[in-house]
């Protein structure tokens, strides 16, 4: 016996050690317990139709499953050519909708120990600081409402020296992208109104600026000299508890073409917050709003748990699912595609829009639309950059977007898909999706075909490939007209 143990021990330890400089040896990774086999084949499809979905959006889910979805599975020549998959954020946003900045991000709209029922001076300088003249006759700052406010006077800095006020200046107000201004103030020797610490101020008709105001304070001197002004960082803001924010190109956050003259602050204003009692109330009930809210969230992860088990037609991707992250649900999708499955071409398309797959295939075999490079879509150009509102865009610095295609519905091929899957990591996104794209695909410049039949704004057209912003009972209409007539716009009588 020990003889046999002899004979096969110096076996044992050479196929030992093979295995282990096969799976582990120096300056290898390991290859896995499926290194000896074969590697799986990625199942291969003309076609991946992915659909950005609101994890909310249950009904035009389904409306979609009872549809076109369901005409595709139907269909022997499409269904095996063509993969669809809903694209979910895997994460609800944390913070209830009442208490966000706005209802398109998930930040917490933090204002605590707000200052009501008086009036706030909303800069002021320290008492060490010195006024010297700059050399800048104009000079501007921006802010952001984040609760209504009123603003009731302007004002300049200026230190008279016992001689009285010397100057002449204008102070204005205006709302981003309006060129009339909302309100204004002129101080003048016989006109200067009331010094308050170290500020001249002045009333102005009275205004409420409601949430998600966004505007520019312009002072501007009349004389040849320069105002008293400051850098932001050195002046104190007052901001009523965390009803308004100021905001700096310095930041990123506002682009140049918003500030007039030098950034800075050359006087204030004083304002008062509206419907204090709201407010007090609104934050006394946080705390049962989050408990009841991160309840929902739980339901909502339940319900989507058991939808996605019963159709297996989810892909959730790893961020939290807002509008203004719907570039980056974008962006891990195409990560996931190219992981996932094989494929020519990938259809882009959205949970309201309305979509003709035969449609779709017809024209790619018509017009030869299955090959590399190509952007297949009905295409904005020269759109200008919004900076306030939904589609609000404070990164991009320029006034017009690069020619990107709308959202309703596009085409794009493997190649593109793998570039920006690869990049993605890279990718900065943007305030949508679709001028995301535009912007990603200025880099790589793929062949653009222009097609207008991928509806830009909800109508109806015959022969169309898409149309958008539909609801659940519209979209079933639509399909209920096409399937009976043919044209989902209209039945000729018979």
């Amino acid at each position: 016996m020990r003889n046999w143990l002899v004979l096969l021990c110096p076996c044992a330890v050479g196929v030992a050690l093979h295995l282990w400089l096969l799976l582990g040896g120096p300056g290898r990774h390991p290859a896995g317990p499926l290194a000896f086999f074969p590697q799986w084949e990625l199942k291969r499809y003309d076609v991946i139709v992915g659909v950005l979905s609101a994890r909310h959006n249950h009904e035009l889910r389904n409306v979609i499953r009872n549809t076109w979805f369901k005409h595709l599975k139907q269909h022997p020549a499409l269904s095996p050519r063509v993969l669809v998959k809903f694209i979910i954020g895997a994460h609800g946003c944390g913070v209830p909708v009442e208490d966000r900045e706005d209802p398109y991000s998930c930040k917490l709209l933090n204002i605590t120990n707000p200052v009501l029922n008086q009036e706030i001076e909303a800069f002021n300088l320290p008492e060490d600081t010195p006024s010297v003249l700059s050399e800048d006759r104009i000079v501007s700052v921006n802010f952001r409402v984040l609760y209504p406010i009123v603003i009731t006077s302007l004002g300049v800095f200026y230190d008279a020296d016992g001689v009285g006020f010397q100057r002449n200046i204008t102070v204005k107000l205006y709302q981003a992208e309006q060129e009339e201004a909302l309100f204004s103030a002129r101080f003048s020797p016989p006109s200067c109104g009331v010094q308050v610490n170290r500020l001249w101020y002045k009333p102005v008709e009275q205004f409420i600026l409601p949430e998600s105001f966004e505007g520019t304070i312009v002072w501007e001197s009349q004389d040849l000299q320069g105002l008293v002004s400051r850098n932001l960082h050195k002046v104190k803001v007052n901001d009523g508890g965390g009803v308004l924010r100021v905001s700096t190109t310095g930041e990123g956050s506002w682009p140049h073409e918003f500030t007039e003259g030098v950034e800075g602050i050359a006087g204030g204003f004083i304002y008062t917050i509206q419907e204090g009692d709201g407010l007090l109330q609104s934050l006394h009930t946080r705390p049962e709003r989050f408990v009841n809210h991160l309840k929902n969230l739980e339901e909502e992860d339940a319900l989507l748990k058991e939808e996605s088990g019963a159709y297996d037609d989810i892909v959730f991707v790893d961020v939290v699912d807002t509008y203004r992250n719907v570039p980056a649900k974008l962006l891990n999708f195409y990560r996931w595609t190219v992981e996932s499955a094989n494929f020519d071409l990938l259809l882009k398309t959205d949970d309201d829009c309305y979509i003709n797959l035969e449609a779709v295939f017809n024209r790619i075999m018509h017009e030869k639309l299955d090959r590399p490079n190509i952007w297949w879509g009905n295409f904005r150009l020269n759109w200008a950059v919004d900076r306030t509102g939904k589609w609000q865009e404070l990164e991009y610095p320029s006034p017009a977007y690069p020619a990107f295609a709308c959202g309703s519905g596009y085409v794009i091929s493997k190649d593109i898909v793998q570039w920006l899957a690869s990049n993605s990591e890279r990718l900065k996104t943007y305030q949508g999706e679709d001028v995301s794209m535009g912007i990603w695909m200025a880099a790589i410049g793929p062949k653009r075909y222009q097609d207008s039949l991928w509806l830009c704004e909800k109508t109806c057209e015959k022969g169309m490939l898409s149309s958008p912003q539909y609801s659940p009972q519209e979209l079933t209409e639509l399909w209920k007209v096409k399937e009976l007539c043919g044209d989902p716009c209209r039945c000729e009588e018979r």
